[in-house]
């Protein structure tokens, strides 16, 4: 680690992030390219519907959207496509939200879509409908939410169907596409940390998708309170209008038109929904120039280089008998590989805390994946690693176990 940091003037304690790429833990590291335009974008002022234009061209290009722009995080991206489907491209109803009385104000999910992440939809002022039942999830059934349960959710009153995107998730997004379609529903995609695989920016997308929202601060390793929102052009239209500054006046407003059609309106809408989660030049700058970074990189020897890490780890561990390290290659359930450690004289969850507690007392604390801690296993995720990182994880574990 750098000295004489920012955090260090602060008073802020740096960590070894080896649990991924958690925002409550920082994302990601940008890259200096990335750095640099931010830095360069702050010199010079623009107005901002013209950049996201360009944002929106490049962010189609990448993921083959008709349109696209810049967020902050890609919860905010599930607010802004959600408001979109509520109220079209009509101002009168932008103005009102989050009251949607009279609007189409309902949100089909299948039953074990349900998560934390729901409150971005639900700030629309839209109701979430819950379809089908989950057997699977507590174990008293054989089967999860099926494509018919979600059909029979739609009425007159559905704004959107929406689905959060993850490897083994039901019903298959393909079949929920078409059943939108059949009835004239747009289909929103959380895929907030479905990057890697880099096919996943273009997949949805080609799956028949109204919209898609990624995190920028993850794999993409933009800045961390950035995400995209790419999906057909009216949708994306709509959500611009609700998250710009719209302090002008209709006569004077001249807004690029191939982000959002002016004579499609009948005036200009005043601050939406969205207004909260504006985007900024640099952080617009920023996430384009990371997207197309990661669009363009060789992601097999980035997944080498983690492999290598876990590797080291793994065979470093090898000679300490209260530990068993056991290397977990990626799948398609696995978007990177990891390393499992159990800790051998761990008895129980607890006894497994306090070994957590005690890498995180030391300076630089460090974070391991804590997701298993109920089977007494934590986990080593490589994304953030710096290679000084793997001598001080290795070291400290030896110290704890």
């Amino acid at each position: 680690m750098t000295t004489n940091s920012i955090y260090d003037k602060l008073g802020v304690r740096r960590i070894v992030n080896a649990s991924g790429s958690k925002t409550r833990l920082s994302g990601s590291i940008m890259p200096e390219e990335v750095v640099r335009t931010m830095m360069e974008a702050s010199r010079d002022l623009v107005d901002i519907e013209y950049l996201q234009a360009k944002a929106s061209e490049i962010i189609s290009e990448v993921t083959g959207a008709e349109a696209g722009i810049v967020t902050t995080g890609a919860a905010s991206a599930l607010l802004l496509s959600t408001a979109s489907c509520v109220t079209g491209l009509d101002i009168v109803k932008m103005e009102k939200l989050p009251d949607t009385t009279g609007m189409k104000n309902e949100v089909v999910i299948a039953r074990h879509h349900r998560n934390g992440y729901d409150h971005q939809i639900r700030l629309a002022g839209v109701k979430l409908v819950e379809a089908g039942l989950n057997e699977t999830g507590i174990g008293v059934g054989q089967r999860s939410v099926e494509g018919w349960e979600i059909e029979a959710a739609i009425t007159e009153r559905t704004a959107a169907i929406a689905y959060f995107a993850k490897p083994s998730n039901t019903p298959p997004l393909e079949e929920v596409v078409k059943i939108g379609e059949a009835h004239g529903v747009p289909v929103i995609v959380d895929a907030a940390a479905e990057l890697p695989p880099v096919s996943n920016l273009r997949k949805f997308i080609a799956q028949g998708v109204s919209s898609v929202a990624f995190s920028g601060g993850k794999a993409i390793r933009g800045p961390q309170a950035s995400g995209i929102l790419a999906g057909e052009r009216d949708l994306i239209m709509g959500a611009v209008l609700q998250q710009l500054d719209m302090d002008t006046t209709f006569e004077l407003w001249n807004p690029p038109a191939n982000l959002i059609d002016k004579s499609r309106l009948k005036g200009i809408p005043r601050h939406g929904i969205g207004r909260g989660y504006k985007a900024g030049k640099e952080e617009i700058v920023g996430l384009i120039t990371a997207l197309q970074l990661y669009a363009n990189q060789d992601h097999q020897h980035e997944m080498e280089e983690y492999e290598t890490k876990c590797k080291l780890i793994v065979e470093a561990l090898q000679s300490v008998a209260s530990v068993r390290a056991t290397y977990l290659p990626e799948t398609d359930l696995r978007a990177i590989p990891l390393v499992e450690i159990q800790f051998l004289n761990a008895k129980e969850a607890r006894d497994l805390i306090k070994i957590d507690t005690k890498l995180k007392e030391r300076n630089p604390p460090i974070y391991l994946e804590g997701s298993r801690i109920d089977e007494k296993i934590l986990q080593v995720n490589p994304f953030n690693l710096k290679g000084e990182d793997l001598d001080l994880i290795v070291s400290r574990i030896k110290e704890v176990a």
